[in-house]
């Protein structure tokens, strides 16, 4: 079964990279301001799961430098996760905000509609 599990992730992996979308063209000043604006987040993942690589896609397709951080293979980002995001699912959105508060938000359909409405 891990085998399989391998062959499919590897299968997603390369069709991510076949099919990956252009960043767009921001000026560096637009290109900063978004930068600063996404300082404060962080997207918990896998690197096979379909639904991170369908947040990462997004993410991309929206030109935003957001810290990917490996869920599956750091136990440290497995942690914080659990213990600050309540539990164990991937992919999660840290967001901290300039008050100080975080939000963890699940579920990539979620966390696509956020950063869209945030950032289009």
């Amino acid at each position: 079964m891990s085998l399989i599990r391998w062959l499919l992730g590897r299968i997603i992996l390369f069709f991510d990279w076949l099919t990956r979308p252009k960043k767009p063209a921001h000026s560096p000043e637009q290109q900063a301001q978004l930068d600063a604006q996404t300082a404060g987040m962080s997207l918990y993942q896998y690197a096979a799961c379909p639904f991170c690589v369908k947040t990462r896609r997004a993410i991309r397709r929206l030109g935003l430098n957001i810290e990917l951080r490996d869920a599956k293979n750091n136990p440290q980002f497995r942690r914080e996760l659990e213990q600050q995001g309540g539990k164990q699912q991937v992919p999660c959105l840290r967001v901290e905000e300039e008050d100080g508060s975080i939000t963890w938000m699940y579920e990539s359909g979620d966390i696509i509609d956020y950063l869209q409405k945030r950032f289009s």
